[in-house]
């Protein structure tokens, strides 16, 4: 936990009260004591620091905090997801793994390599997966947080919703080891939004791979491997911001 996160409506008159597990990372983790200051933010909020106000260091623990909050969120990331429903265990990865590398929406959806079941899941309530994209944000720092969207049909999702959402990206990029296109030639230009799907552990199913490059996406591979969804999303991740950031060095030479 690199950042203690918190609600707005937690926050009255620039205090912070805390009492439940935040509290007792505090205590017993950071080991923190009256007068220390750590990183605090409001979750959509600041981001600053917390002085340390009030310690209770034996159960059950408390912790008041003086704020000063004053750095915006992070901006947004520049890659949002489309990603076919993974099993409940590896979403939660995930989710908490793409939050800390950086990402505006997660489109999950539904694929032929899918299985039903999935959808029952409990963790697709919103207060259940809320929790596991405040992990991320933990990790990484930062306050803004995704947003989910859920799209249980893949047709709708791909006839119908997405026409009216490519238009809002630079790139659209289809994961697929058997991609014709190399990742690094398909992300020529290094500004602009991307959009990235990544199949199902049994991958994409021609029909879907069609009704994709129907809607202008590039097949793009980042090597013959084939990886977990999990693997291959932080790897896909990486490998789209190194770009980026090789790009924009070179164009400020």
């Amino acid at each position: 936990m690199n950042i203690i996160l918190a609600e707005a409506t937690e926050v009255v008159d620039r205090q912070l009260t805390l009492t439940d597990h935040r509290a007792e990372h505090i205590v017993k983790v950071l080991r923190a004591a009256i007068g220390d200051r750590l990183r605090v933010g409001v979750i959509n909020g600041l981001r600053g620091y917390g002085s340390i106000s009030a310690l209770q260091k034996k159960y059950p623990f408390s912790v008041s905090l003086a704020l000063e909050l004053s750095e915006p969120p992070a901006e947004l990331p520049p890659l949002d997801l489309i990603l076919a429903l993974p099993r409940p265990i590896m979403l939660k990865r995930v989710l908490s793994q793409v939050t800390a590398l950086g990402v505006g929406t997660i489109h999950l959806i539904n694929a032929k390599r899918v299985e039903k079941s999935f959808w029952e899941a409990g963790l697709l309530q919103p207060q259940e997966y809320r929790l596991h994209l405040q992990h991320g944000l933990e990790q990484a720092v930062d306050t803004r947080l995704p947003e989910v969207r859920l799209h249980p049909k893949f047709k709708p999702f791909i006839e119908d919703f997405c026409p009216s959402l490519v238009g809002d990206y630079r790139y659209l990029l289809l994961a697929d080891p058997a991609g014709e296109h190399r990742l690094v030639d398909a992300v020529a230009d290094k500004s602009g939004r991307i959009l990235l799907a990544v199949g199902p552990e049994g991958g994409w199913v021609e029909y879907e791979v069609q009704k994709f490059r129907e809607q202008g996406f590039l097949c793009c591979s980042i090597g013959e491997r084939i990886l977990k969804v999990d693997t291959a999303i932080i790897a896909l991740h990486a490998s789209i911001t190194a770009l980026r950031e090789c790009g924009n060095r070179g164009n400020h030479r």
